[in-house]
């Protein structure tokens, strides 16, 4: 029985264990993972999944016994130490100087720009005259950390004098350099994909919405926003992986389609965030989550070709005033109109959105509401705080899709204090 090492994560990566008889030894740290992951896993052990040498610790004399064939990781802070402990244990994985130059943005544009893959302007700075200076050369520029995530600590600014105070933000936040990159005019499209043994395979397209804060709050598969360069996306997404490195596991890729056609706005080895998988499967039919278990162990198909758009998918994020819960209406229509809906009861921890969306999948609309009255509703500003729920349906196209989750959207009443 094939036998893989998983680090950190949710519930939703472990899935198809059990179908796919894959023994998982779980790397976690305590209290910080859904308790039915032991339903799935050989057995969880644990460590700060941040750190290598911790990890590979706990993971050696289980290698030792029985050897691992794959170690895995789908989220941003384990794919540096998931790549280092592969390496220690002789295990095929994404090389570590490919997992570390993924998480810097500053890296990854120097080796994109070298090999004429993307144009985009960037620089590492490290004080505030060095972002005065480039925003005064481009005029409008994003500055954000270089290895940054969940859309936290990036600014836009014009001019020196917004790059200066926005240094002086993320100084105060704890950073000492940042990647400043020109401001790039467009909607958003992200690629995911998977690749085993250096084989790139592109699974699906869609298009992100932001809000002010620059925070995703809506997908939409097939995305709306490419116009005629979904070829060009896919065959970007695959050089740039090339170009990196990266040889195993998932990937999220995210431009922005400018006018002068689609540029990067960065990349990373792991599973996207925000239920952008559960998208992908419902317009494109292709489980990433099957992928990420069976696809290196030859349990299942890696298929040759990108599969066929098989419908509309849509997520929307519920971002209601920010205040107390007081109490949630509308519940009952949404059961009229057919949405399944999921809630977490009073005082029972949710541990993230992906591992609930399993309990969904089959509906044509589903909808979660992890608060209860008397919980904090927070203003949207990075990733983290996207915590009151969303909606995610299924539709003939992605305007059905769409018009479904914008429904459920103006049926649910927040009543906050």
């Amino acid at each position: 029985m094939p036998r893989v090492a998983v680090i950190g994560g949710r519930l939703h990566a472990v899935k198809y264990a059990r179908e796919l008889d894959v023994d998982v030894v779980l790397v976690h740290e305590p209290d910080k993972y859904e308790p039915e992951f032991a339903d799935h896993c050989e057995r969880i052990v644990h460590a700060p999944v941040t750190d290598a040498a911790a990890v590979l610790e706990a993971l050696t004399p289980l290698h030792r016994d029985r050897p691992f064939d794959r170690v895995l990781c789908t989220t941003d802070l384990g794919t540096v130490p998931a790549a280092e402990v592969a390496a220690a244990l002789g295990v095929p994985h994404t090389p570590v100087s490919a997992a570390r130059t993924i998480k810097n943005k500053a890296e990854v544009r120097r080796i994109l720009a070298e090999q004429g893959i993307d144009p985009v302007r960037a620089r590492l700075v490290r004080s505030r005259t060095d972002a005065a200076e480039f925003a005064a050369e481009l005029g409008r520029i994003v500055l954000k950390p270089v290895d940054g995530s969940g859309s936290a600590d990036v600014h836009i600014v014009s001019g020196a004098h917004e790059a200066e105070l926005a240094w002086k933000a993320m100084e105060s936040a704890g950073y000492r350099e940042a990647v400043a990159e020109e401001f790039l005019e467009g909607p958003l499209a992200t690629v995911e994909a998977f690749s085993v043994d250096g084989r790139h395979l592109t699974l699906g397209l869609t298009d992100e919405t932001i809000n002010d804060h620059l925070v995703e709050v809506g997908i939409t598969a097939p995305p709306r926003v490419i116009g005629p360069y979904e070829a060009t996306l896919r065959d970007l997404t695959v050089r740039l992986l090339d170009a990196i490195g990266v040889t195993d596991g998932p990937s999220h890729t995210e431009y922005v389609i400018t006018d002068a056609g689609p540029r990067l706005m960065e990349t990373h080895n792991r599973m996207a965030g925000l239920g952008i998988p559960e998208v992908v499967r419902r317009a494109y039919g292709l489980d990433a989550n099957r992928l990420f278990l069976g696809a290196a162990l030859g349990l299942t198909e890696f298929p040759t070709e990108p599969p066929a758009l098989q419908g509309g998918a849509a997520l929307r994020v519920f971002a209601p005033p920010p205040g107390t819960l007081t109490a949630l209406g509308g519940l009952d229509e949404l059961t009229r109109m057919g949405a399944v809906v999921r809630r977490v009861p009073p005082g029972t921890r949710a541990f993230g959105f992906p591992g609930l969306f399993e309990e969904l999948a089959e509906a044509e609309i589903g909808v979660l509401l992890p608060l209860n009255p008397g919980d904090p509703v927070v203003p949207i500003r990075t990733g983290w705080d996207i915590r009151m729920g969303m909606v995610i349906a299924s539709g003939a196209d992605a305007s059905q899709a769409i018009e479904r989750c914008e429904q459920v959207l103006d049926t649910v009443e927040w009543h906050t204090a």
